[in-house]
């Protein structure tokens, strides 16, 4: 007598996995979203690779901006070796191929011209790409004092990444300062104290300002909250952090009370029902029992919606001003790494300091959003654990 044992490769809903014999189409979607996730993950990876790329010769110190440097006359062009003059010039490999001789003479006289010219500045021989000057101040011809500075396009190109730093952490502060209590308020809301009609009209608006494009809130901020915010304070500044984190908060706040209020949804109504029958309020269930059990959730709304306000490019590239100040005053003016890269990426020669400047940005980036996630992943964990009873 044959067995009639199903096989694996024909078992159909009853196995673990499907012949593409025996249900052909489910085989082909299964291995076509497969494809389709696998080749998401190696182009972010792609991206990283990219980026890290191009920033990784400052990384390593292989750049100078150096005016005041050996200067190779152009009458030596014959006797120089061809790496050393591509090194000389800052040519890339396929850059100094695909020019011919008097293009690379004209570059040498360039080079000699720019030399005399610095050669008076005391800060001319200054490598201004070295991590001395990307995070430490330095008192430049002109200034009186030390200070933070990023200015890439001058004389003698400054490029401390301090002030980029200090402006996105103070619009994001703000930001979250803004969005994190209006939305823990409207989700405690909805999830727990609104009627099923008022939350059936509620969510979807709160979530739809989802789609209101970041372009639209910048020229917002710009020209109605702007000139409102300095009237009724009386500022000299017309755009500053708090008008550009307010806005920006705008952006975060249906990130935050998506997330959250799936948490404290999803949260055993039997909670809620106990504290209840022992006689507490409906707003103490909500916050003494809803809350902290839905807590894990809600930190990575938060977490969720912190990227969300560093990431942002265009709201701040409007609205903060665009002003490198390192002060602790939220009324002035400052200047993002994100409103950087939008702002100046287009202008830079490829292949330049200064291009690789801003891929340095985007990588510094890509690695303060990955630690600040790790280390939320990590606390969301040990809370979780400790309400659980675990340590």
């Amino acid at each position: 007598m044959p067995d009639a044992t199903p096989t694996r490769r024909t078992v159909g809903w009853m196995g673990i996995r499907r012949g593409h014999r025996a249900r052909p189409g489910e085989w082909l979607a299964e291995h076509a979203i497969f494809a389709v996730a696998l080749s998401a993950i190696l182009l972010v990876l792609l991206i990283f690779v990219f980026v890290g790329r191009e920033a990784l010769p400052l990384v390593l110190g292989n750049v100078s901006t150096a005016a005041v440097r050996q200067v190779i006359p152009p009458e030596d062009f014959d006797r120089t070796p061809p790496e050393t003059l591509r090194a000389y010039l800052g040519l890339s490999p396929a850059d100094f191929k695909a020019k011919d001789a008097d293009t690379l003479k004209l570059l040498m006289e360039v080079r000699a011209e720019a030399a005399k010219e610095a050669s008076t500045d005391k800060d001319a021989d200054l490598n201004t790409v070295s991590w001395r000057y990307l995070v430490g101040p330095h008192q430049w011809t002109g200034y009186d004092q030390p200070r933070y500075i990023w200015q890439p396009v001058s004389g003698i190109p400054k490029y401390n990444i301090v002030p980029l730093l200090v402006g996105s952490l103070k619009a994001t502060l703000v930001a979250m300062l803004f969005a994190v209590p209006l939305s823990l308020a409207a989700a405690i809301y909805v999830s727990q104290l609104a009627n099923a009609r008022v939350r059936e009209w509620t969510k979807p608006v709160i979530e739809m300002l989802a789609g209101i494009p970041s372009v639209v809130l910048g020229s917002f901020a710009l020209l109605v909250f702007a000139p409102a915010f300095k009237a009724f304070f009386g500022l000299e500044s017309l755009l500053n952090a708090m008008v550009a984190g307010i806005c920006l908060g705008l952006a975060c706040v249906p990130v935050v009370f998506s997330i959250a209020e799936d948490a404290l949804t999803s949260v055993p109504r039997s909670y809620t029902q106990a504290a209840l029958a022992l006689g507490a309020t409906r707003w103490q269930a909500a916050w003494q029992v809803v809350l902290p059990a839905g807590l894990p959730g809600v930190c990575a709304a938060v977490v969720l919606g912190f990227g969300r306000a560093l990431g942002e490019t265009m709201v701040v590239l409007i609205a903060s001003g665009m002003a490198s100040n390192v002060s602790w005053s939220f009324l002035e003016s400052v200047r993002t790494l994100t409103g950087t890269i939008a702002a100046e990426l287009g202008e830079t020669p490829f292949g330049g300091t200064h291009y690789r400047m801003l891929f340095l940005l985007g990588a510094m980036l890509f690695a303060v959003t990955f630690v600040l996630n790790f280390a939320a992943d990590i606390i969301l964990q040990r809370v979780k654990r400790r309400m659980e009873g675990r340590r």
